[in-house]
């Protein structure tokens, strides 16, 4: 099976850099080809790539999601019986639409090839710029994206890092993106985020698992109980009890079972709620960089201060801390913890509870 990446950027984005990053690392040990079409009559980007022993198919003089389409899926279907290749890496001209390389890719018809990476890089001092004067063209790329890979975060300012985030999100809230300078990812975390693994959704999924799972801590928190899944839950004042398989949550009467087990809420006629029914996710994306005590402030006002933020549960996090290493952080009432940790492709929290008030949490962590 050949797996074809297409690794698009608008003009001077860092397509290239990216991938000379990508070479030792994410396609090391693999049989990799690289097709590369610049706009205009001659390619310059080719030579280093020879260099570093990548084949390398240079179509010039137009772009190949337009006049070179029919060329194009020549030199595709040319590429794989040549050289067999594990990967088929596409650089395509900084000037063409995403969704119509994707378009030409499917067109050639390859037998036993399927595309893999479709990602976009973005520079992310000039996102508003390309935005705003080059927006079909730019916007398409975006869109198209599983995977937006942010350059020049190592020197752009903290500001434009997060508008540019913030952009690129009302767009397009599924891609992976990436905010954190690939120099600083491993290997393994460049090769989550080129498969489009790792968006804020997954993240927010993996803590409302993590909390719902039934060894996790039960919070009867109408009623101030708290039990751990391996005891037997016991909410006398409702005479209700759970066996410890069971997922327990005493809210406003609503009580939550796990759905093989044998439900006894008889006697006062409760009534069965889904968690999302009853639960709030409230999940963020930030490239802001903060202070050990900034996280510290925020948690502490989860506890000191409920009426402000809502009932919260249970809230996680890892972000990038002022000194350049990153800053992971958990949440439960009444406990908190804080440490150093590795990187991640781009800071993210989440926040777990009741009647949450979103905009308190936003104004806590100072995110846009």
């Amino acid at each position: 099976m050949t797996r074809i990446d297409i690794i698009s950027g608008f003009l001077g984005a860092g397509k290239t850099t990216l991938i000379k990053h990508l070479i030792p690392t994410v396609y090391s040990g693999k049989k990799l080809v690289l097709i590369e079409n610049e706009f205009g009559d001659i390619g310059i980007d080719g030579g280093f790539l020879q260099d570093a022993g990548i084949e390398v198919t240079e179509m010039n003089s137009g772009c190949i999601c337009c006049s070179l389409v029919g060329d194009f899926s020549r030199a595709l279907k040319e590429v794989q019986t040549t050289y067999n290749p594990d990967i088929i890496l596409i650089e395509p001209s900084g000037v063409g639409k995403l969704s119509d390389v994707v378009a030409a890719v499917e067109k050639a018809d390859l037998c036993d090839a399927q595309i893999g990476t479709l990602a976009v890089v973005v520079d992310a001092k000039k996102c508003k710029m390309y935005l705003k004067n080059f927006g079909e063209f730019f916007l398409d790329q975006v869109k198209t994206a599983k995977t937006v890979i942010f350059s020049h975060t190592d020197v752009a300012k903290p500001e434009k890092i997060e508008e540019a985030l913030h952009l690129v999100r009302k767009e397009n809230a599924d891609a992976v993106t990436v905010t954190t300078p690939v120099a600083d990812l491993s290997a393994q975390e460049l090769i989550s985020a080129l498969e489009g693994k790792g968006k804020m959704e997954d993240f927010v999924e993996e803590i409302v698992h993590h909390h719902h799972h039934h060894d996790e801590e039960c919070h009867c928190h109408e009623h101030g109980h708290h039990h751990h899944h391996d005891e037997e839950c016991h909410c006398h004042e409702h005479g209700h009890h759970h066996h410890h398989e069971e997922e327990c949550h005493c809210q406003e009467h609503g009580h939550h079972h796990h759905h093989d087990e044998e439900c006894h809420c008889h006697e006062r006629g409760h009534h069965h709620h889904h968690a999302d029914e009853v639960f709030v996710n409230f999940g963020r994306e930030t490239a802001r960089a903060y202070t050990e005590s900034e996280i510290e402030n925020a948690l502490s006002a989860f506890d000191n201060a409920p009426e402000l933020c809502g009932t919260i549960l249970r809230a996680k996090g890892i972000v990038k801390a002022v000194e350049g290493d990153w800053i992971h952080f958990d949440y439960i009432p009444s406990e908190h913890h804080i440490r150093r940790g590795s990187a991640s492709v781009t800071g993210k929290l989440c926040v777990i509870g009741t009647s949450l008030n979103e905009a308190e949490i936003v104004k806590l962590f100072n995110l846009m």
